[in-house]
């Protein structure tokens, strides 16, 4: 169940809270209905390029099937709808947190993760308390340009001496086949867009995804 349905979410700054293994990030409501009902319990609606209108009714849609099947929802950039339609998760890059009012999002009970890519960015994120921090790409991504060169998953190994007890998140060129590296380095929780949303039997790839990541499930 979502916030909007009652479902306590802890409120602390910077309390660890775990995170599903299986991480999935989609475009739009469509995909969230597709693939949440598979068992997804942890996904990121990363919405780009539409009107105010239609990104709200996105946001209710996947709110709404999250709710239904116990899905933590992670809203990417948009706080302030986050805010006002009582999702679970903020998720903001470095440009988004700058403009972002964190103060806010605490009182709404919401939780928050933040992308890095180096180590600067890395100190940011940890200055804002977040509940989980992102490294990526770990590898190459289809999914776009990128200025940083793949992370690789020794880095991984890296953040999580940083980090402690916070909970970090893999992103970028991850596949099944390659789950068992990024969890051998520390990470709690691999995300992932392409490798699922582009397969050709989406659900059925979500499945692989959440067999895959069962032994990690705590």
């Amino acid at each position: 169940m979502s916030r909007a349905e009652g479902r306590p979410v802890e409120e602390t700054p910077g309390t660890a809270f775990r995170l599903d293994p299986f991480y999935l990030i989609v475009d739009d409501a469509e995909m969230a209905e597709r693939l949440v009902p598979v068992g997804v319990k942890l996904l990121q609606l990363r919405a780009k390029d539409m009107d105010a209108a239609r990104l709200r009714q996105e946001i209710r849609r996947t709110r709404d099937v999250c709710a239904a099947h116990g899905c933590l929802l992670v809203i990417n950039d948009f706080w302030r709808l986050a805010i006002e339609e009582g999702c679970d998760v903020v998720h903001l890059g470095q440009e988004d947190l700058v403009e972002a009012d964190r103060a806010a999002i605490r009182a709404a009970g919401l939780k928050l993760g933040i992308s890095t890519h180096d180590s600067a960015e890395l100190a940011v994120a940890l200055a804002a308390e977040p509940d989980y921090v992102a490294l990526g790409p770990v590898w190459q991504t289809k999914l776009k340009v990128m200025k940083w060169a793949p992370q690789t998953p020794e880095r991984l190994g890296v953040w999580r001496q940083r980090i402690g007890d916070v909970p970090l998140v893999a992103i970028g060129g991850i596949t099944v086949e390659r789950l068992p590296q990024v969890f051998a380095q520390g990470a709690d929780s691999a995300a992932v867009v392409t490798d699922v949303t582009r397969a050709a039997d989406p659900e059925a790839r979500a499945r692989e995804w959440l067999a895959a990541t069962a032994p990690y499930r705590r």
